[in-house]
C-alpha cells in the first residue's frame, strides 16, 4: 500500500478554507474547543481497534505496544487539556508597578491560528495527534501531515479525522516530501515539525521565509550511562527495554551506552538474559518485537552490526525488516554508528574508567534528546549539572515522556520548544501583553514637556 500524493490546488483550498475558518472566530470560544477536544477522545476509543491493525500492519506493533505507546498517551493529553482548558483560557493578572498607576495589567493567551503539523512514521498516531490536541486547546486550525512509510496507519487517520471534522476546520493531508515542499510554500502562523535533525533544517529554512515560528522536535544521539554503584540487573532490563521498544525506533532510545570498564561483562549477561525475558529465546517470534519500517531503514540499520564485536544478537532478516536486539563492543568512536542517530535496535558500548571521560564524551557532541544514567543518585545529578539534554532519567530510561506535566522537548540540535500539557496549549497560542488604563485620571507626568521630572525620577 501507498501514500497517493494529495493535489497542490487541493492543498491550496484546504489553506485557504482554514484560514477563513479561523478568522470567523468560529474556534475561539471555550465550549467549541470542549468539543472537538471530546470528539477526538470519543473518536480514539471507536477507532481503536482499526489503528492497532494499521500499526500492525505497517510495523507489526502490537496492540499492548499501541495502546501503551500511542492511543493511551493521547487520550491522556485530551483529558488533562479538558480538566485545565478553562484555567489556561483565563486572562492572568499580572503586577502594575507604580509608574504605570492606576493601569492594570492582564496576559491574554490568543490562538496563533492557521497551523501545520508534521509528524514521523515511528510513532505515527501519537506524534500527529498529541501536537493537535494542542492546537484545538488553544483554538487554532490544523493542516496534519502524516508519514508516508506508514500508509496504512495514514489512511486510517484521514478517514477519522475527516469523519469528526470538517476540514475547514482540521484537515489531513497525505504523500511524499514533495507535499511537504508543496505544504510549506503556504504561510503559516505555526509549524510543529517531528524528525530528524536534517529535515528539521529544511523545515525551518522553509518558515523563515514568511518568519513563521517552529516548534522542532527532532533526535539525535542519547547517551546511557552505568555507573558503579548502578543495580546491574535492574539497569540491564530497563536499557534493554527502552532500546527494545518499537525496535529502537524512538527518538529518546539509548543511542550508545558509556558503562564503567569494571562493569562492562557483568553488564552484557545481564542485557542478555533481559532480552530473553523481554522477548523471549527468539524474538523474531515475539508478536510484541516491531520490524524496522523498511527496506532502506533496515539496510542502514543492518550496516551497524559490523561495525563492533557482537556480545549479544546480531541476526537479521531483510524480508522480515528483523533486527535482533545487538550489543556491540569494540566500536571505534569516528564509525558511523557512533556518529549518526540507530534509530534502531543496535546498541554500541564504550567503557570509561572516570565519569569526568563520560561527560567529557557526552559534552563534546551535539546536545541529544534525552540522557539516561544509572547509578548512584548524588552522582546522577553531578552529571545532569555538567551535560546538557532535551530531558532526562535517573535510573531509567524513556518514561520521563508518560508525564504531561512535563515538558518534552529538544535543545539545540535535539530541538526547538517543547509541549505536552499546558505547554501544549502555549506552543499554540501568543501571550499577549495587555495594559488597560483608566481615562477619569490622566497624569500629565509622561507627557512633554515632562515638568516636575526630577521627582517623576525617583518612581522609574
Amino acid at each position: 500500500m501507498t501514500c497517493e500524493n494529495t493535489p497542490a490546488e487541493r492543498i491550496a483550498a484546504i489553506c485557504a478554507a482554514q484560514k477563513a475558518c479561523f478568522r470567523s472566530g468560529a474556534t475561539l470560544g471555550e465550549r467549541f474547543r470542549r468539543t472537538m477536544l471530546r470528539r477526538l477522545d470519543q473518536a480514539l476509543g471507536q477507532w481503536e481497534q482499526r489503528l492497532c491493525d494499521a500499526l500492525w500492519k505497517d510495523l507489526h506493533k502490537s496492540p499492548e505496544e499501541a495502546i501503551l505507546t500511542e492511543l493511551s498517551i493521547v487520550r491522556g493529553e485530551v483529558r488533562n487539556h479538558l480538566r485545565h482548558l478553562g484555567g489556561w483560557m483565563r486572562p492572568e493578572r499580572r503586577p502594575t508597578p507604580l509608574k504605570l498607576q492606576p493601569s492594570t495589567s492582564r496576559i491574554l493567551s490568543e490562538p496563533l491560528g492557521t497551523t501545520l503539523i508534521i509528524a514521523p512514521w515511528n510513532y505515527p498516531v501519537q506524534l500527529l495527534l498529541n501536537p493537535l490536541v494542542g492546537a484545538i486547546s488553544a483554538g487554532c486550525t490544523a493542516v496534519l501531515k502524516p508519514s508516508p512509510y506508514t500508509p496504512h496507519v495514514s489512511a486510517t487517520l484521514r478517514a477519522m479525522i475527516s469523519e469528526i471534522y470538517d476540514e475547514e476546520y482540521i484537515a489531513v493531508v497525505e504523500g511524499n516530501r514533495e507535499v511537504n515542499a508543496r505544504l510549506l510554500e503556504e504561510r503559516w502562523d505555526l509549524i510543529f515539525f517531528t524528525g530528524s535533525p536534517s529535515l528539521g533544517r529544511t523545515v525551518m529554512e522553509a518558515a523563515a521565509r514568511h518568519l513563521t515560528p517552529v516548534i522542532l522536535e527532532l533526535g539525535g544521539k542519547s547517551p546511557c550511562i552505568v555507573d558503579r554503584g548502578a543495580d546491574i540487573p535492574v539497569a540491564a532490563r530497563r536499557i534493554a527495554w527502552g532500546k527494545c521498544l518499537n525496535a529502537g525506533q524512538t527518538c529518546i532510545a539509548p543511542d550508545y551506552l558509556l558503562i564503567h570498564e569494571e562493569l562492562l561483562e557483568e553488564f552484557i549477561d545481564a542485557f542478555r538474559d533481559a532480552v530473553r525475558r523481554l522477548l523471549g529465546d527468539d524474538p523474531r517470534q515475539s508478536r510484541h518485537y516491531v520490524r524496522i519500517v523498511n527496506e532502506r531503514a533496515f539496510d542502514r540499520v543492518a550496516s551497524y552490526i559490523g561495525q563492533g564485536t557482537v556480545r549479544v544478537g546480531g541476526h537479521s532478516d531483510r524480508a522480515e525488516r528483523y533486527i535482533e536486539p545487538t550489543l556491540l563492543t569494540k566500536v571505534d568512536p569516528a564509525a558511523p554508528v557512533m556518529r549518526e542517530e540507530i534509530f534502531g535496535p543496535v546498541l554500541p558500548v564504550i567503557p570509561f574508567t572516570t565519569r569526568q571521560q563520560a561527560v567529557d564524551f557526552i559534552t563534546a557532541r551535539e546536545k541529544p534528546l534525552a540522557l539516561y544514567y544509572f547509578g548512584p543518585e548524588k552522582q546522577g545529578r553531578e552529571i545532569l549539572n555538567r551535560t546538557s539534554s532535551g530531558g532526562a532519567c535517573l535510573n531509567d530510561t524513556i518514561m520521563h515522556i508518560a508525564n504531561e506535566a512535563l515538558p518534552f522537548g529538544g535543545v539545540g540540535n535535539s530541538g526547538i520548544g517543547s509541549y505536552h500539557g499546558r505547554l501544549s496549549f502555549d506552543a499554540f497560542s501568543h501571550r499577549r501583553a495587555v495594559i488597560e488604563t483608566p481615562t477619569w485620571i490622566d497624569l500629565p507626568f509622561r507627557y512633554m514637556p515632562y515638568r516636575m521630572f526630577r521627582w517623576v525620577k525617583r518612581i522609574l
